[in-house]
């Protein structure tokens, strides 16, 4: 009687949501607070997709363009109407247009920036870190310089690369390149040391381990992750470099970045050319992000978690 009359003094309301709970509980479905959770993950998701696509959208034009000839290309056309590859092999043999030495001075370049930033980095930033030797400066001064826009450096540069003789030369845009990227590396170590028990250290100190051996052989195995992420970044921003490039190369040193302007005559600009250029150049950058991605999200969260 007391069920019954329980039910009989509830609202329609109130019978249809204890329903669709019961209802909810006999088949197994998610409850309300994690569907709301999947709902958000999944329009995040949806956020994002799309905003890679927008920030892609130059990318995907240049690689249509590529492909066009060059009286679609004159007419305008949005479609692929006679697609050909002949941009390609215009950027890789055309005339004065000297693709696989570009191609060389970049990864040259690149390469030496990476090697030149880390072998500089890593014991600066461990003795700031660890040894005390202008530990808050340095890493403040890194963030400081990192925050200035790179034309700051341009004037500073041409004349430094001027009076050393290094213009127009691999050396001078390693040299530079190196300047620029080596701020964000003792900023993505400093955080990678952090992170890093102390008790290691201590631990190899009473094995008599030395300064030296402790940075090697202990902590450097630990930071692998940070170390890839910082020769990604290091990478990608240096094979991209167009300023430094046209301030300080103008022929023997020039990178594929600036090599493709070579394109832009006196008798007009060849788009599929250029375009089939740019595609070509965004290669190694992205191959090399790609197959670092697991060491590079790792390696650029350390430090964001404290426990």
């Amino acid at each position: 009687m007391s069920s019954t009359a329980n039910i009989s003094t509830r609202t329609p309301d109130q019978l249809g949501a204890s329903r669709a709970k019961a209802a909810d509980n006999s088949t197994g479905k998610t409850p309300g607070p994690h569907r709301s959770k999947h709902r958000r993950l999944w329009w995040t998701t949806l956020a994002v997709g799309v905003v890679a696509v927008i920030v892609n959208v130059p990318w995907f034009n240049a690689l249509i363009v590529s492909f066009k000839s060059d009286g679609d290309i004159s007419r305008g056309a949005l479609a692929l109407g006679h697609p050909t590859t002949d941009h390609y092999a215009n950027s890789l043999g055309a005339a004065g247009y000297d693709f696989p030495r570009f191609f060389l001075n970049s990864g040259m370049i690149a390469l030496g920036a990476v090697a030149l930033v880390l072998l500089i980095a890593v014991p600066s930033t461990y003795a700031a870190i660890r040894l005390g030797f202008g530990g808050r400066f340095i890493m403040n001064a890194s963030s400081a310089l990192r925050l200035l826009p790179a034309i700051f450096f341009a004037v500073p540069y041409f004349l430094l690369m001027s009076n050393l003789g290094l213009l127009d030369t691999v050396p001078g845009l390693i040299l530079a390149n190196t300047f620029l990227n080596l701020p964000l590396a003792i900023i993505l170590l400093g955080a990678g040391f952090r992170d890093v028990p102390i008790e290691l250290e201590e631990a190899a100190q009473v094995d008599g381990a030395s300064t030296y051996r402790i940075l090697y052989s202990v902590l450097l195995p630990i930071l692998a992750p940070t170390l890839v992420a910082v020769s990604v970044l290091v990478f990608i921003f240096s094979w991209n470099d167009y300023l430094f490039a046209l301030v300080l190369s103008s022929s023997n040193a020039t990178p594929i970045t600036l090599g493709a302007a070579n394109f832009v005559t006196s008798t007009g600009i060849r788009w599929g050319d250029i375009s089939a250029a740019t595609v070509l150049s965004t290669l190694p950058p992205v191959l090399f992000a790609v197959f670092a991605q697991r060491f590079l999200v790792s390696g650029l969260s350390a430090g964001a978690v404290k426990g």
